[in-house]
């Protein structure tokens, strides 16, 4: 597993991408341990041990012979031979085999960049969806003590003749609605958690590490730039070209391969003296050689061999339509993305502009009602909308993240 650490840093490092440190060691945690990398790197590992297997020549043909009944010739006595033989396809043939190997060994390492890619992406998305639920505990437990000291100063209030008992229910109901939604974010830790911890392959025995306030990531260029970006990076889109280019590597193996294939040879013939009884002939059971041997091998049932050719066409044809489709559909992700990306954008300086003046209009009605004990309502209709307009903005913070996530896996950032 080293190796494949040393790999993903080699030919893809995640701390060039980011600087928060947070995210980074999930990052890292994730390389080293996802099953599903793992697989894909091994898949690319094994697409390389294809290439000296698609080069190298067919095994040599050893045959031994041995006669039990002897077999009497003019030269002696035959009593075993032995031979060796050596195919050679045609020329060519190996080559265009490597090519069809290198292609697509090319092809699983765009497969397992994709997969490092969307592991990555996933890993972000699921800290952004924690980070807000971290958030939402945080915010809303803020807002219970609010809501619990405002019950206090109701309660004086309601003492001191400034306010109705009302208000004291009223509170109460709120605190009671809110420590039910504190209880249900406090609960969603736990889905996120075991999702989060299924990406990384891993049990999270500590606290997870958050910044107080989520980075804000950017994208560095404009759509049309990202648009072609993804004709240009994206893995899954350049595993698709790899693919058809062997596929096309394919179709001249195939017509290599209906060619003819020949064979050279050596044959030892064993040869021992048999007894002349009209006396010897000259060079009686001297061993014989009969080298060279040539065979060739006729390719004459076309059919199977023009089936082959046909099926590496139809194969790049196919192929080729897959990335026509291919690429429509990420045009499409990148376009949603984009407008998620532009939307977060704009919900960011709205809830954040809208947060701050709630909070300021609820400070003010408070202090009001401290003084006259009127418009305690509005309090508690403009603390709910605090609220609310504070969890909004946390949540459009990780949309943000979220989309700029999105877009640098379809353009292949990484």
């Amino acid at each position: 597993m080293k190796n494949l650490i040393i790999f993903l840093f080699l030919f893809g490092s995640v701390g060039n991408t980011f600087s928060q440190k947070e995210l980074n060691d999930y990052l890292k945690t994730a390389a080293e341990n996802n099953a599903s990398l793992k697989m894909a790197f091994s898949e690319y590992r094994a697409a390389l041990e294809m290439l000296p297997q698609a080069k190298a020549l067919p095994d040599p043909n050893l045959m031994f012979q041995y006669f039990t009944t002897p077999v009497y010739q003019e030269m002696g006595i035959q009593r075993f031979s032995l031979s060796a033989s050596q195919a050679f396809p045609w020329f060519g043939q190996l080559k265009a085999k490597e090519q069809v190997a290198a292609e697509m060994a090319k092809a699983k390492y765009q497969a397992f960049i994709d997969e490092r890619n969307k592991l990555f992406k996933e890993v972000k998305e699921i800290y952004f969806k924690l980070y807000v639920q971290n958030k939402s505990v945080e915010i809303t437990t803020e807002n219970l003590k609010l809501l619990q000291s405002m019950r206090e100063l109701v309660r004086i209030g309601f003492e001191s003749g400034k306010g109705s008992f009302v208000n004291v229910l009223r509170t109460d109901m709120e605190i009671a609605e809110m420590g039910n939604k504190l209880e249900y974010f406090k609960d969603s830790k736990w889905p996120l958690q075991a999702e989060f911890e299924k990406s990384l392959n891993t049990k999270i025995s500590a606290a997870l590490i958050f910044p107080d306030t989520l980075w804000k990531d950017t994208l560095a260029s404009v759509k049309s730039i990202l648009i072609d970006s993804i004709a240009i990076h994206n893995p899954s889109l350049k595993k698709m070209d790899y693919d058809i280019a062997s596929w096309e590597k394919q179709i001249e193996a195939s017509k290599k391969m209906g060619y003819p294939s020949f064979s050279l040879g050596i044959t030892y013939t064993n040869m021992s003296k048999r007894p002349e009884p009209n006396g010897r002939i000259h060079e009686n059971g001297k061993d014989m050689y009969m080298f060279p041997e040539i065979g060739l091998m006729l390719p004459i049932y076309r059919k199977k061999y023009n089936a082959m050719l046909n099926e590496a066409k139809f194969r790049s044809e196919s192929a080729s339509y897959e990335k026509l489709n291919m690429t429509s559909e990420l045009n499409s992700e990148l376009e949603m993305a984009y407008r998620d990306y532009l939307d977060a954008q704009r919900r960011m300086i709205l809830y954040d502009r809208l947060y701050k003046l709630a909070k300021n209009t609820r400070e003010l009605l408070l202090s009001t009602f401290s003084t006259s004990g009127t418009e305690f309502e509005e309090v508690l209709r403009m603390q709910e909308q605090e609220l609310m307009y504070a969890l909004e903005l946390e949540d459009a913070r990780a949309m943000l993240n979220s989309s700029v996530a999105e877009i640098n896996y379809l353009t292949g950032k990484q």
